[in-house]
């Protein structure tokens, strides 16, 4: 019987299994495959010595990725805790105008953005004024909040939608103001979905190439676009080492993340 149950888990998990391999261990062995070897398949350390010239782009595209992961924490916290206050009909109303804007696709939600902030836009043509918006980093900040601020909201209402009402009210009734409420019991109890949205957030800005190619404007470049033009232009085994040092920094950051998270959760954060 117990073999029997083994081999229908084997059965049902092998579709998963050869998902998983065929869809992301093949490509990881690919890149790691591309980024030590050169143009004719021989083995070197060249492609990564090579990425100390992309530095400056490293630091503006980890700049960029920390701003709009700071301004959706600002901006989506509040909201999440005025959803998660909510009545349970308004809740379902909130996060559905929350998730809304994600029904669309990424590359129509920009050009969206594109026609809201152009210099003959609607944004300058409701303010009357000419500013030059498109081809700034602010745009390509607001472009990474606009499309990434439900990453955060949503596990931050998931934590404190579930944090007891009780902890609340036994808050107020010694003496706290709704302000330390906040600060003293609602964030450190809902700090794994902080953490969790922080990292949401945080990994697609990092490696995001779309959003800085159409609000950038091409006046800078971010790591993304990097890895783009080097795969586009035939340069594939400099593109897989940018591609292997990003996945290992992303990795670097969600075990960070993770450890964070682990000591939170065991009441070691206070």
């Amino acid at each position: 019987m117990k073999n029997k149950k083994s081999l229908m888990r084997s059965i049902a998990a092998a579709p998963h299994v050869f998902w998983a391999v065929l869809f992301i261990v093949l490509p990881l062995i690919i890149v790691v495959y591309y980024a030590f070897t050169d143009s004719e398949g021989g083995f070197t350390f060249s492609n990564l010595a090579s990425l100390s010239e992309y530095a400056p782009i490293f630091g503006l595209s980890i700049e960029l990725a920390v701003i709009a992961t700071f301004i959706c924490l600002l901006v989506g916290y509040p909201l999440a805790y005025i959803i998660a206050k909510a009545k349970p009909k308004n809740q379902k109303l909130f996060i559905m105008l929350l998730m809304l804007p994600m029904w669309t696709n990424l590359l129509i939600r920009t050009y969206s953005i594109m026609a809201i902030l152009d210099d003959g836009g609607f944004l300058n043509s409701l303010l009357n004024t000419s500013m030059h918006i498109v081809g700034t980093k602010g745009a390509v900040i607001f472009g990474m909040v606009y499309d990434f601020l439900p990453y955060m909201v949503l596990p931050i209402y998931t934590c404190i939608s579930k944090i007891d009402k009780h902890m609340w009210e036994a808050a107020s009734d010694l003496g706290c103001n709704p302000f330390f409420v906040i600060v003293k019991v609602i964030f450190p109890l809902s700090m794994s979905g902080v953490i969790s949205g922080v990292t949401m957030v945080l990994v697609p800005s990092i490696s995001t190439f779309y959003i800085s190619q159409k609000l950038g404007g091409g006046t800078f470049e971010l790591i993304g676009d990097t890895i783009e033009r080097q795969f586009v232009t035939g340069a594939l085994n400099v593109g897989a080492a940018i591609s292997l040092v990003m996945m290992v920094l992303i990795l670097l950051s969600l075990t960070v993340m993770n450890r964070f998270s682990e000591d939170e959760e065991g009441g070691i954060i206070v």
